[in-house]
């Protein structure tokens, strides 16, 4: 929510975390504990939506898209990149990497607040008709946060009670009592969420039913994540909107195929983050940045200075040869939607470009000439050359086997875009991140149906997508037989619909095809990848922290 309250920690929220006793003891900001100030309406209301915090942390920012999108088939890292071996699957892929820590720990916070939240409202002063609704919310995000865990680490430590002091040791759960929790939590937040929640950003029954969705067809009870998707289908007023380029229209966000968001605002105190390093409160401004992780630097080049309208490049993901060569342009729209090929001129004058002999040429931009051309094929020195603009073709930028010549130059994904900011530099963005969109149901929905043999159902829902991403009057042309549906084509399908949305390594993970697709389409990491990479390292430091060493250790694979 917009208006959530920007609280101090009062308890500690993770297991082993250095320097939390130190400041609880020591340094408490507010004056206030959290027995005391849980125990009020305020605090209470407070709490809760604390929970939703976290979210902030995982969606629109650079860390929770590097492990959910980069080092499988469709990205791989620019030259701005900050966390390469999360990327190329390398031996530097350990216990000690920055991001994967970032996670543990935020993670594990996000659950003990829910775990907090879930404690204390039976006894809060909420109204007793609130009781249930905030209950089921707490338990809707601590599924949420569970997947996130269990996923990325596997059969981990599970707790569900609150935390107020430091632990020392930690058990591993199974992955299956993990996902009994879950679908528990899930169960009571579908009977006791509402489908219209009194602020936009809390939880709701769909978004309950989507997320369980998601959650059976992980866990291969597809007759079940089936039902769930077509009951958020039929059973709400969600629709696909008309076309794939409304969805990015940064006025259109909050639209009928949001199932279920991440709410930012333009307001920067209120997309705030808290965090407590070495016992200071420290606010960071938040907001959603992924509109600056996938632009190439084209603020370098002859005619070009960075503005609004083009964004600020930070380079660190580019897509894969593979990505790009999935889009055929000529009926599918969502290509010319999702990647930015052409730069007009902000800033005219005189240039010398540079031929492919080495020689330059004098060339004069005029306000909104083409000044840069990015295209996947493959041209000519001659054609180049001939060009009265900078050419950044495939050979450009890939090697003939699909590896990055370079990271710098390259088609870049725009649909995250933000033109409404103030100023240049601003990294702040408003834009609402989607974490399930309708176009998932009808996805889940095919995939579940296939799995089944009912490829004929499932391809009637798989066509649906397709038909919306169509050029007019190539409908036609981008539906697809019963006879050629297979989970690759899906997989396929969702690269195109849902690239950069943070649900690719999920994907791939839940198919089987991880290691699969990476190997065959992704170059940087294919020599790497081995099937352990199917989970990522603990911790380094929570591993240091517990003293049962013997009992809970590395994830296989890793030191």
């Amino acid at each position: 929510m917009k208006n959530y309250k920007i609280i101090a920690l009062l308890t500690c929220l993770t297991l082993g975390i250095s320097s939390c006793a130190d400041f609880l003891e020591e340094d408490n900001k507010t004056g206030l504990t959290a027995d005391g100030y849980y125990n009020t309406l305020e605090g209470i209301e407070a709490l809760v939506n604390s929970c939703y915090t976290p979210m902030r942390f995982w969606y629109g920012k650079e860390h929770g898209i590097t492990l959910s999108d980069l080092g499988t088939d469709i990205f791989t890292r620019a030259n701005g990149m900050e966390n390469p071996p999360l990327a190329l699957y390398n031996a530097d892929l350990n216990g000690q990497n920055g991001q994967i820590n970032f996670y543990w720990t935020r993670l594990y916070s996000a659950l003990n607040s829910t775990n907090a939240a879930v404690g204390r409202i039976p006894e809060s002063p909420l109204p007793e008709n609130e009781k249930m609704l905030r209950m089921a919310e707490v338990r809707f995000l601590r599924a949420f946060y569970l997947w996130h865990i269990v996923e990325t680490w596997g059969g981990v430590h599970l707790s569900l009670e609150e935390v107020t002091s430091v632990q020392t040791t930690a058990q591993r759960s199974s992955v299956d009592d993990f996902y009994n929790q879950i679908f528990e939590d899930l169960q009571f937040a579908m009977d006791n969420l509402t489908e219209s929640p009194d602020q936009y950003g809390r939880a709701t029954k769909p978004a309950a039913e989507a997320f369980a969705a998601r959650m059976h067809l992980t866990r291969g009870n597809n007759a079940e994540a089936s039902r769930l998707a077509k009951k958020v289908i039929d059973g709400y007023d969600f629709s696909l909107v008309e076309s794939y380029e409304q969805l990015w229209n940064i006025n259109n966000v909050r639209n009928s195929e949001a199932v279920w968001i991440v709410n930012f605002t333009s307001d920067l105190i209120f997309n705030r983050e808290l965090e407590a390093p070495g016992g200071d409160i420290l606010l960071r401004d938040g907001g959603n940045n992924s509109h600056l992780f996938y632009l190439m630097t084209y603020d370098q080049l002859p005619g070009m200075v960075r503005d609004i309208e083009n964004g600020r490049p930070f380079a660190r993901f580019m897509p894969t040869t593979f990505l790009l060569d999935l889009f055929d342009e000529s009926k599918d729209s969502r290509y010319d939607v999702t990647f930015q090929t052409v730069w007009y001129s902000n800033n005219p004058g005189t240039y010398n470009l540079a031929l492919s002999n080495g020689d330059t040429k004098p060339v004069t931009f005029n306000e909104g000439d083409t000044a840069i051309l990015a295209t996947k094929y493959p041209l000519t020195d001659a054609q180049k050359d001939a060009l009265p603009y900078t050419v950044i073709d495939r050979n450009r930028t890939y090697n003939p086997d699909g590896s990055p010549r370079v990271r710098d130059r390259y088609i870049s994904l725009r649909k995250f875009l933000e033109p409404s900011r103030p100023t240049v530099a601003q990294q702040q963005g408003k834009r609402d991140a989607f974490v399930i969109r309708l176009a998932e149901m009808y996805m889940i929905v095919a995939e579940a149906e296939l799995n089944q043999g009912n490829a004929s159902e499932a391809v009637e829902y798989f066509n649906e997508v397709r038909r919306r991403a169509a050029l007019p009057g190539h409908e036609q042309e981008m539906e697809v037989a019963a006879s050629d549906l297979t989970i690759d084509l899906i997989l396929d399908e969702k690269a195109r619909e849902f690239a950069g949305e943070q649900i690719r390594w999920f994907d791939l993970k839940r198919t089987g095809k991880l290691v699969e697709r990476v190997r065959a389409n992704n170059p940087d990491a294919a020599p790497n990848i081995q099937e352990f990479h199917n989970l990522r390292p603990i911790p380094q430091q929570q591993l240091d922290a517990i003293t049962n060493k013997d009992e809970f250790t590395q994830n296989e694979g890793y030191f």
